[in-house]
């Protein structure tokens, strides 16, 4: 109470100074756009609002959406086994709610085969869309009579599939 409001102003605008990084201005060209996006947004919000938490928050929701848009490419390689007649693909990257939409796309549900493998060694299940996802694919097989099996599951995407179940686990796959 005995300190001046200007005295406060005063030391809160010196921190600002301070602790901004005035290197990142001159960097803006050079760093990523995302990154820039996310900086320039954040301060403006700041700038409108006159407030900071909700600055914060915005960047952080942001930095967020970038990030969940960055990792949710999936890369699906296929192999044939003529000697099998069994396709092998290999699945690539983080499987959630914002990558798997255009999944069941990347696989041939037409082909003259018996059976499926769908090789998850390189890729992570991080929750129910994702096992929807492959019930999706699995489903669009046995239309087809084409049986499939999966194999490479790390042991958290393959508790998450055991927990929230699948056409896999009902039919002892």
């Amino acid at each position: 109470v005995q300190i001046p409001m200007a005295a406060l102003a005063g030391v809160m605008i010196m921190v600002a100074i301070s602790t901004f990084d005035w290197a990142s201005v001159k960097n803006l060209a050079k760093i990523p756009k995302t990154d820039a996006a996310v900086m320039v947004a954040t301060v403006a919000i700041v700038l409108l609002t006159h407030n900071l938490a909700i600055g914060v928050l915005a960047g952080v929701l942001l930095s967020a959406i970038f990030f969940a848009a960055k990792i949710s490419s999936v890369k699906v390689k296929e192999e044939l086994v003529t000697s099998e007649e069994k396709k092998v693909y290999y699945v690539q990257g983080q499987l959630f709610f914002a990558s798997v939409n255009d999944l069941p796309n990347k696989f041939s549900f037409d082909d003259s085969i018996k059976q499926v493998e769908i090789d998850l060694t390189n890729a992570h299940l991080w929750d129910d869309s994702a096992i929807g996802a492959l019930d999706k694919i699995e489903v669009k097989f046995a239309q087809n009579n084409i049986e499939v099996h999966y194999s490479g599951l790390n042991e958290a995407s393959e508790q998450l599939k055991n927990r929230i179940g699948g056409l896999s686990q009902a039919s002892g796959h």
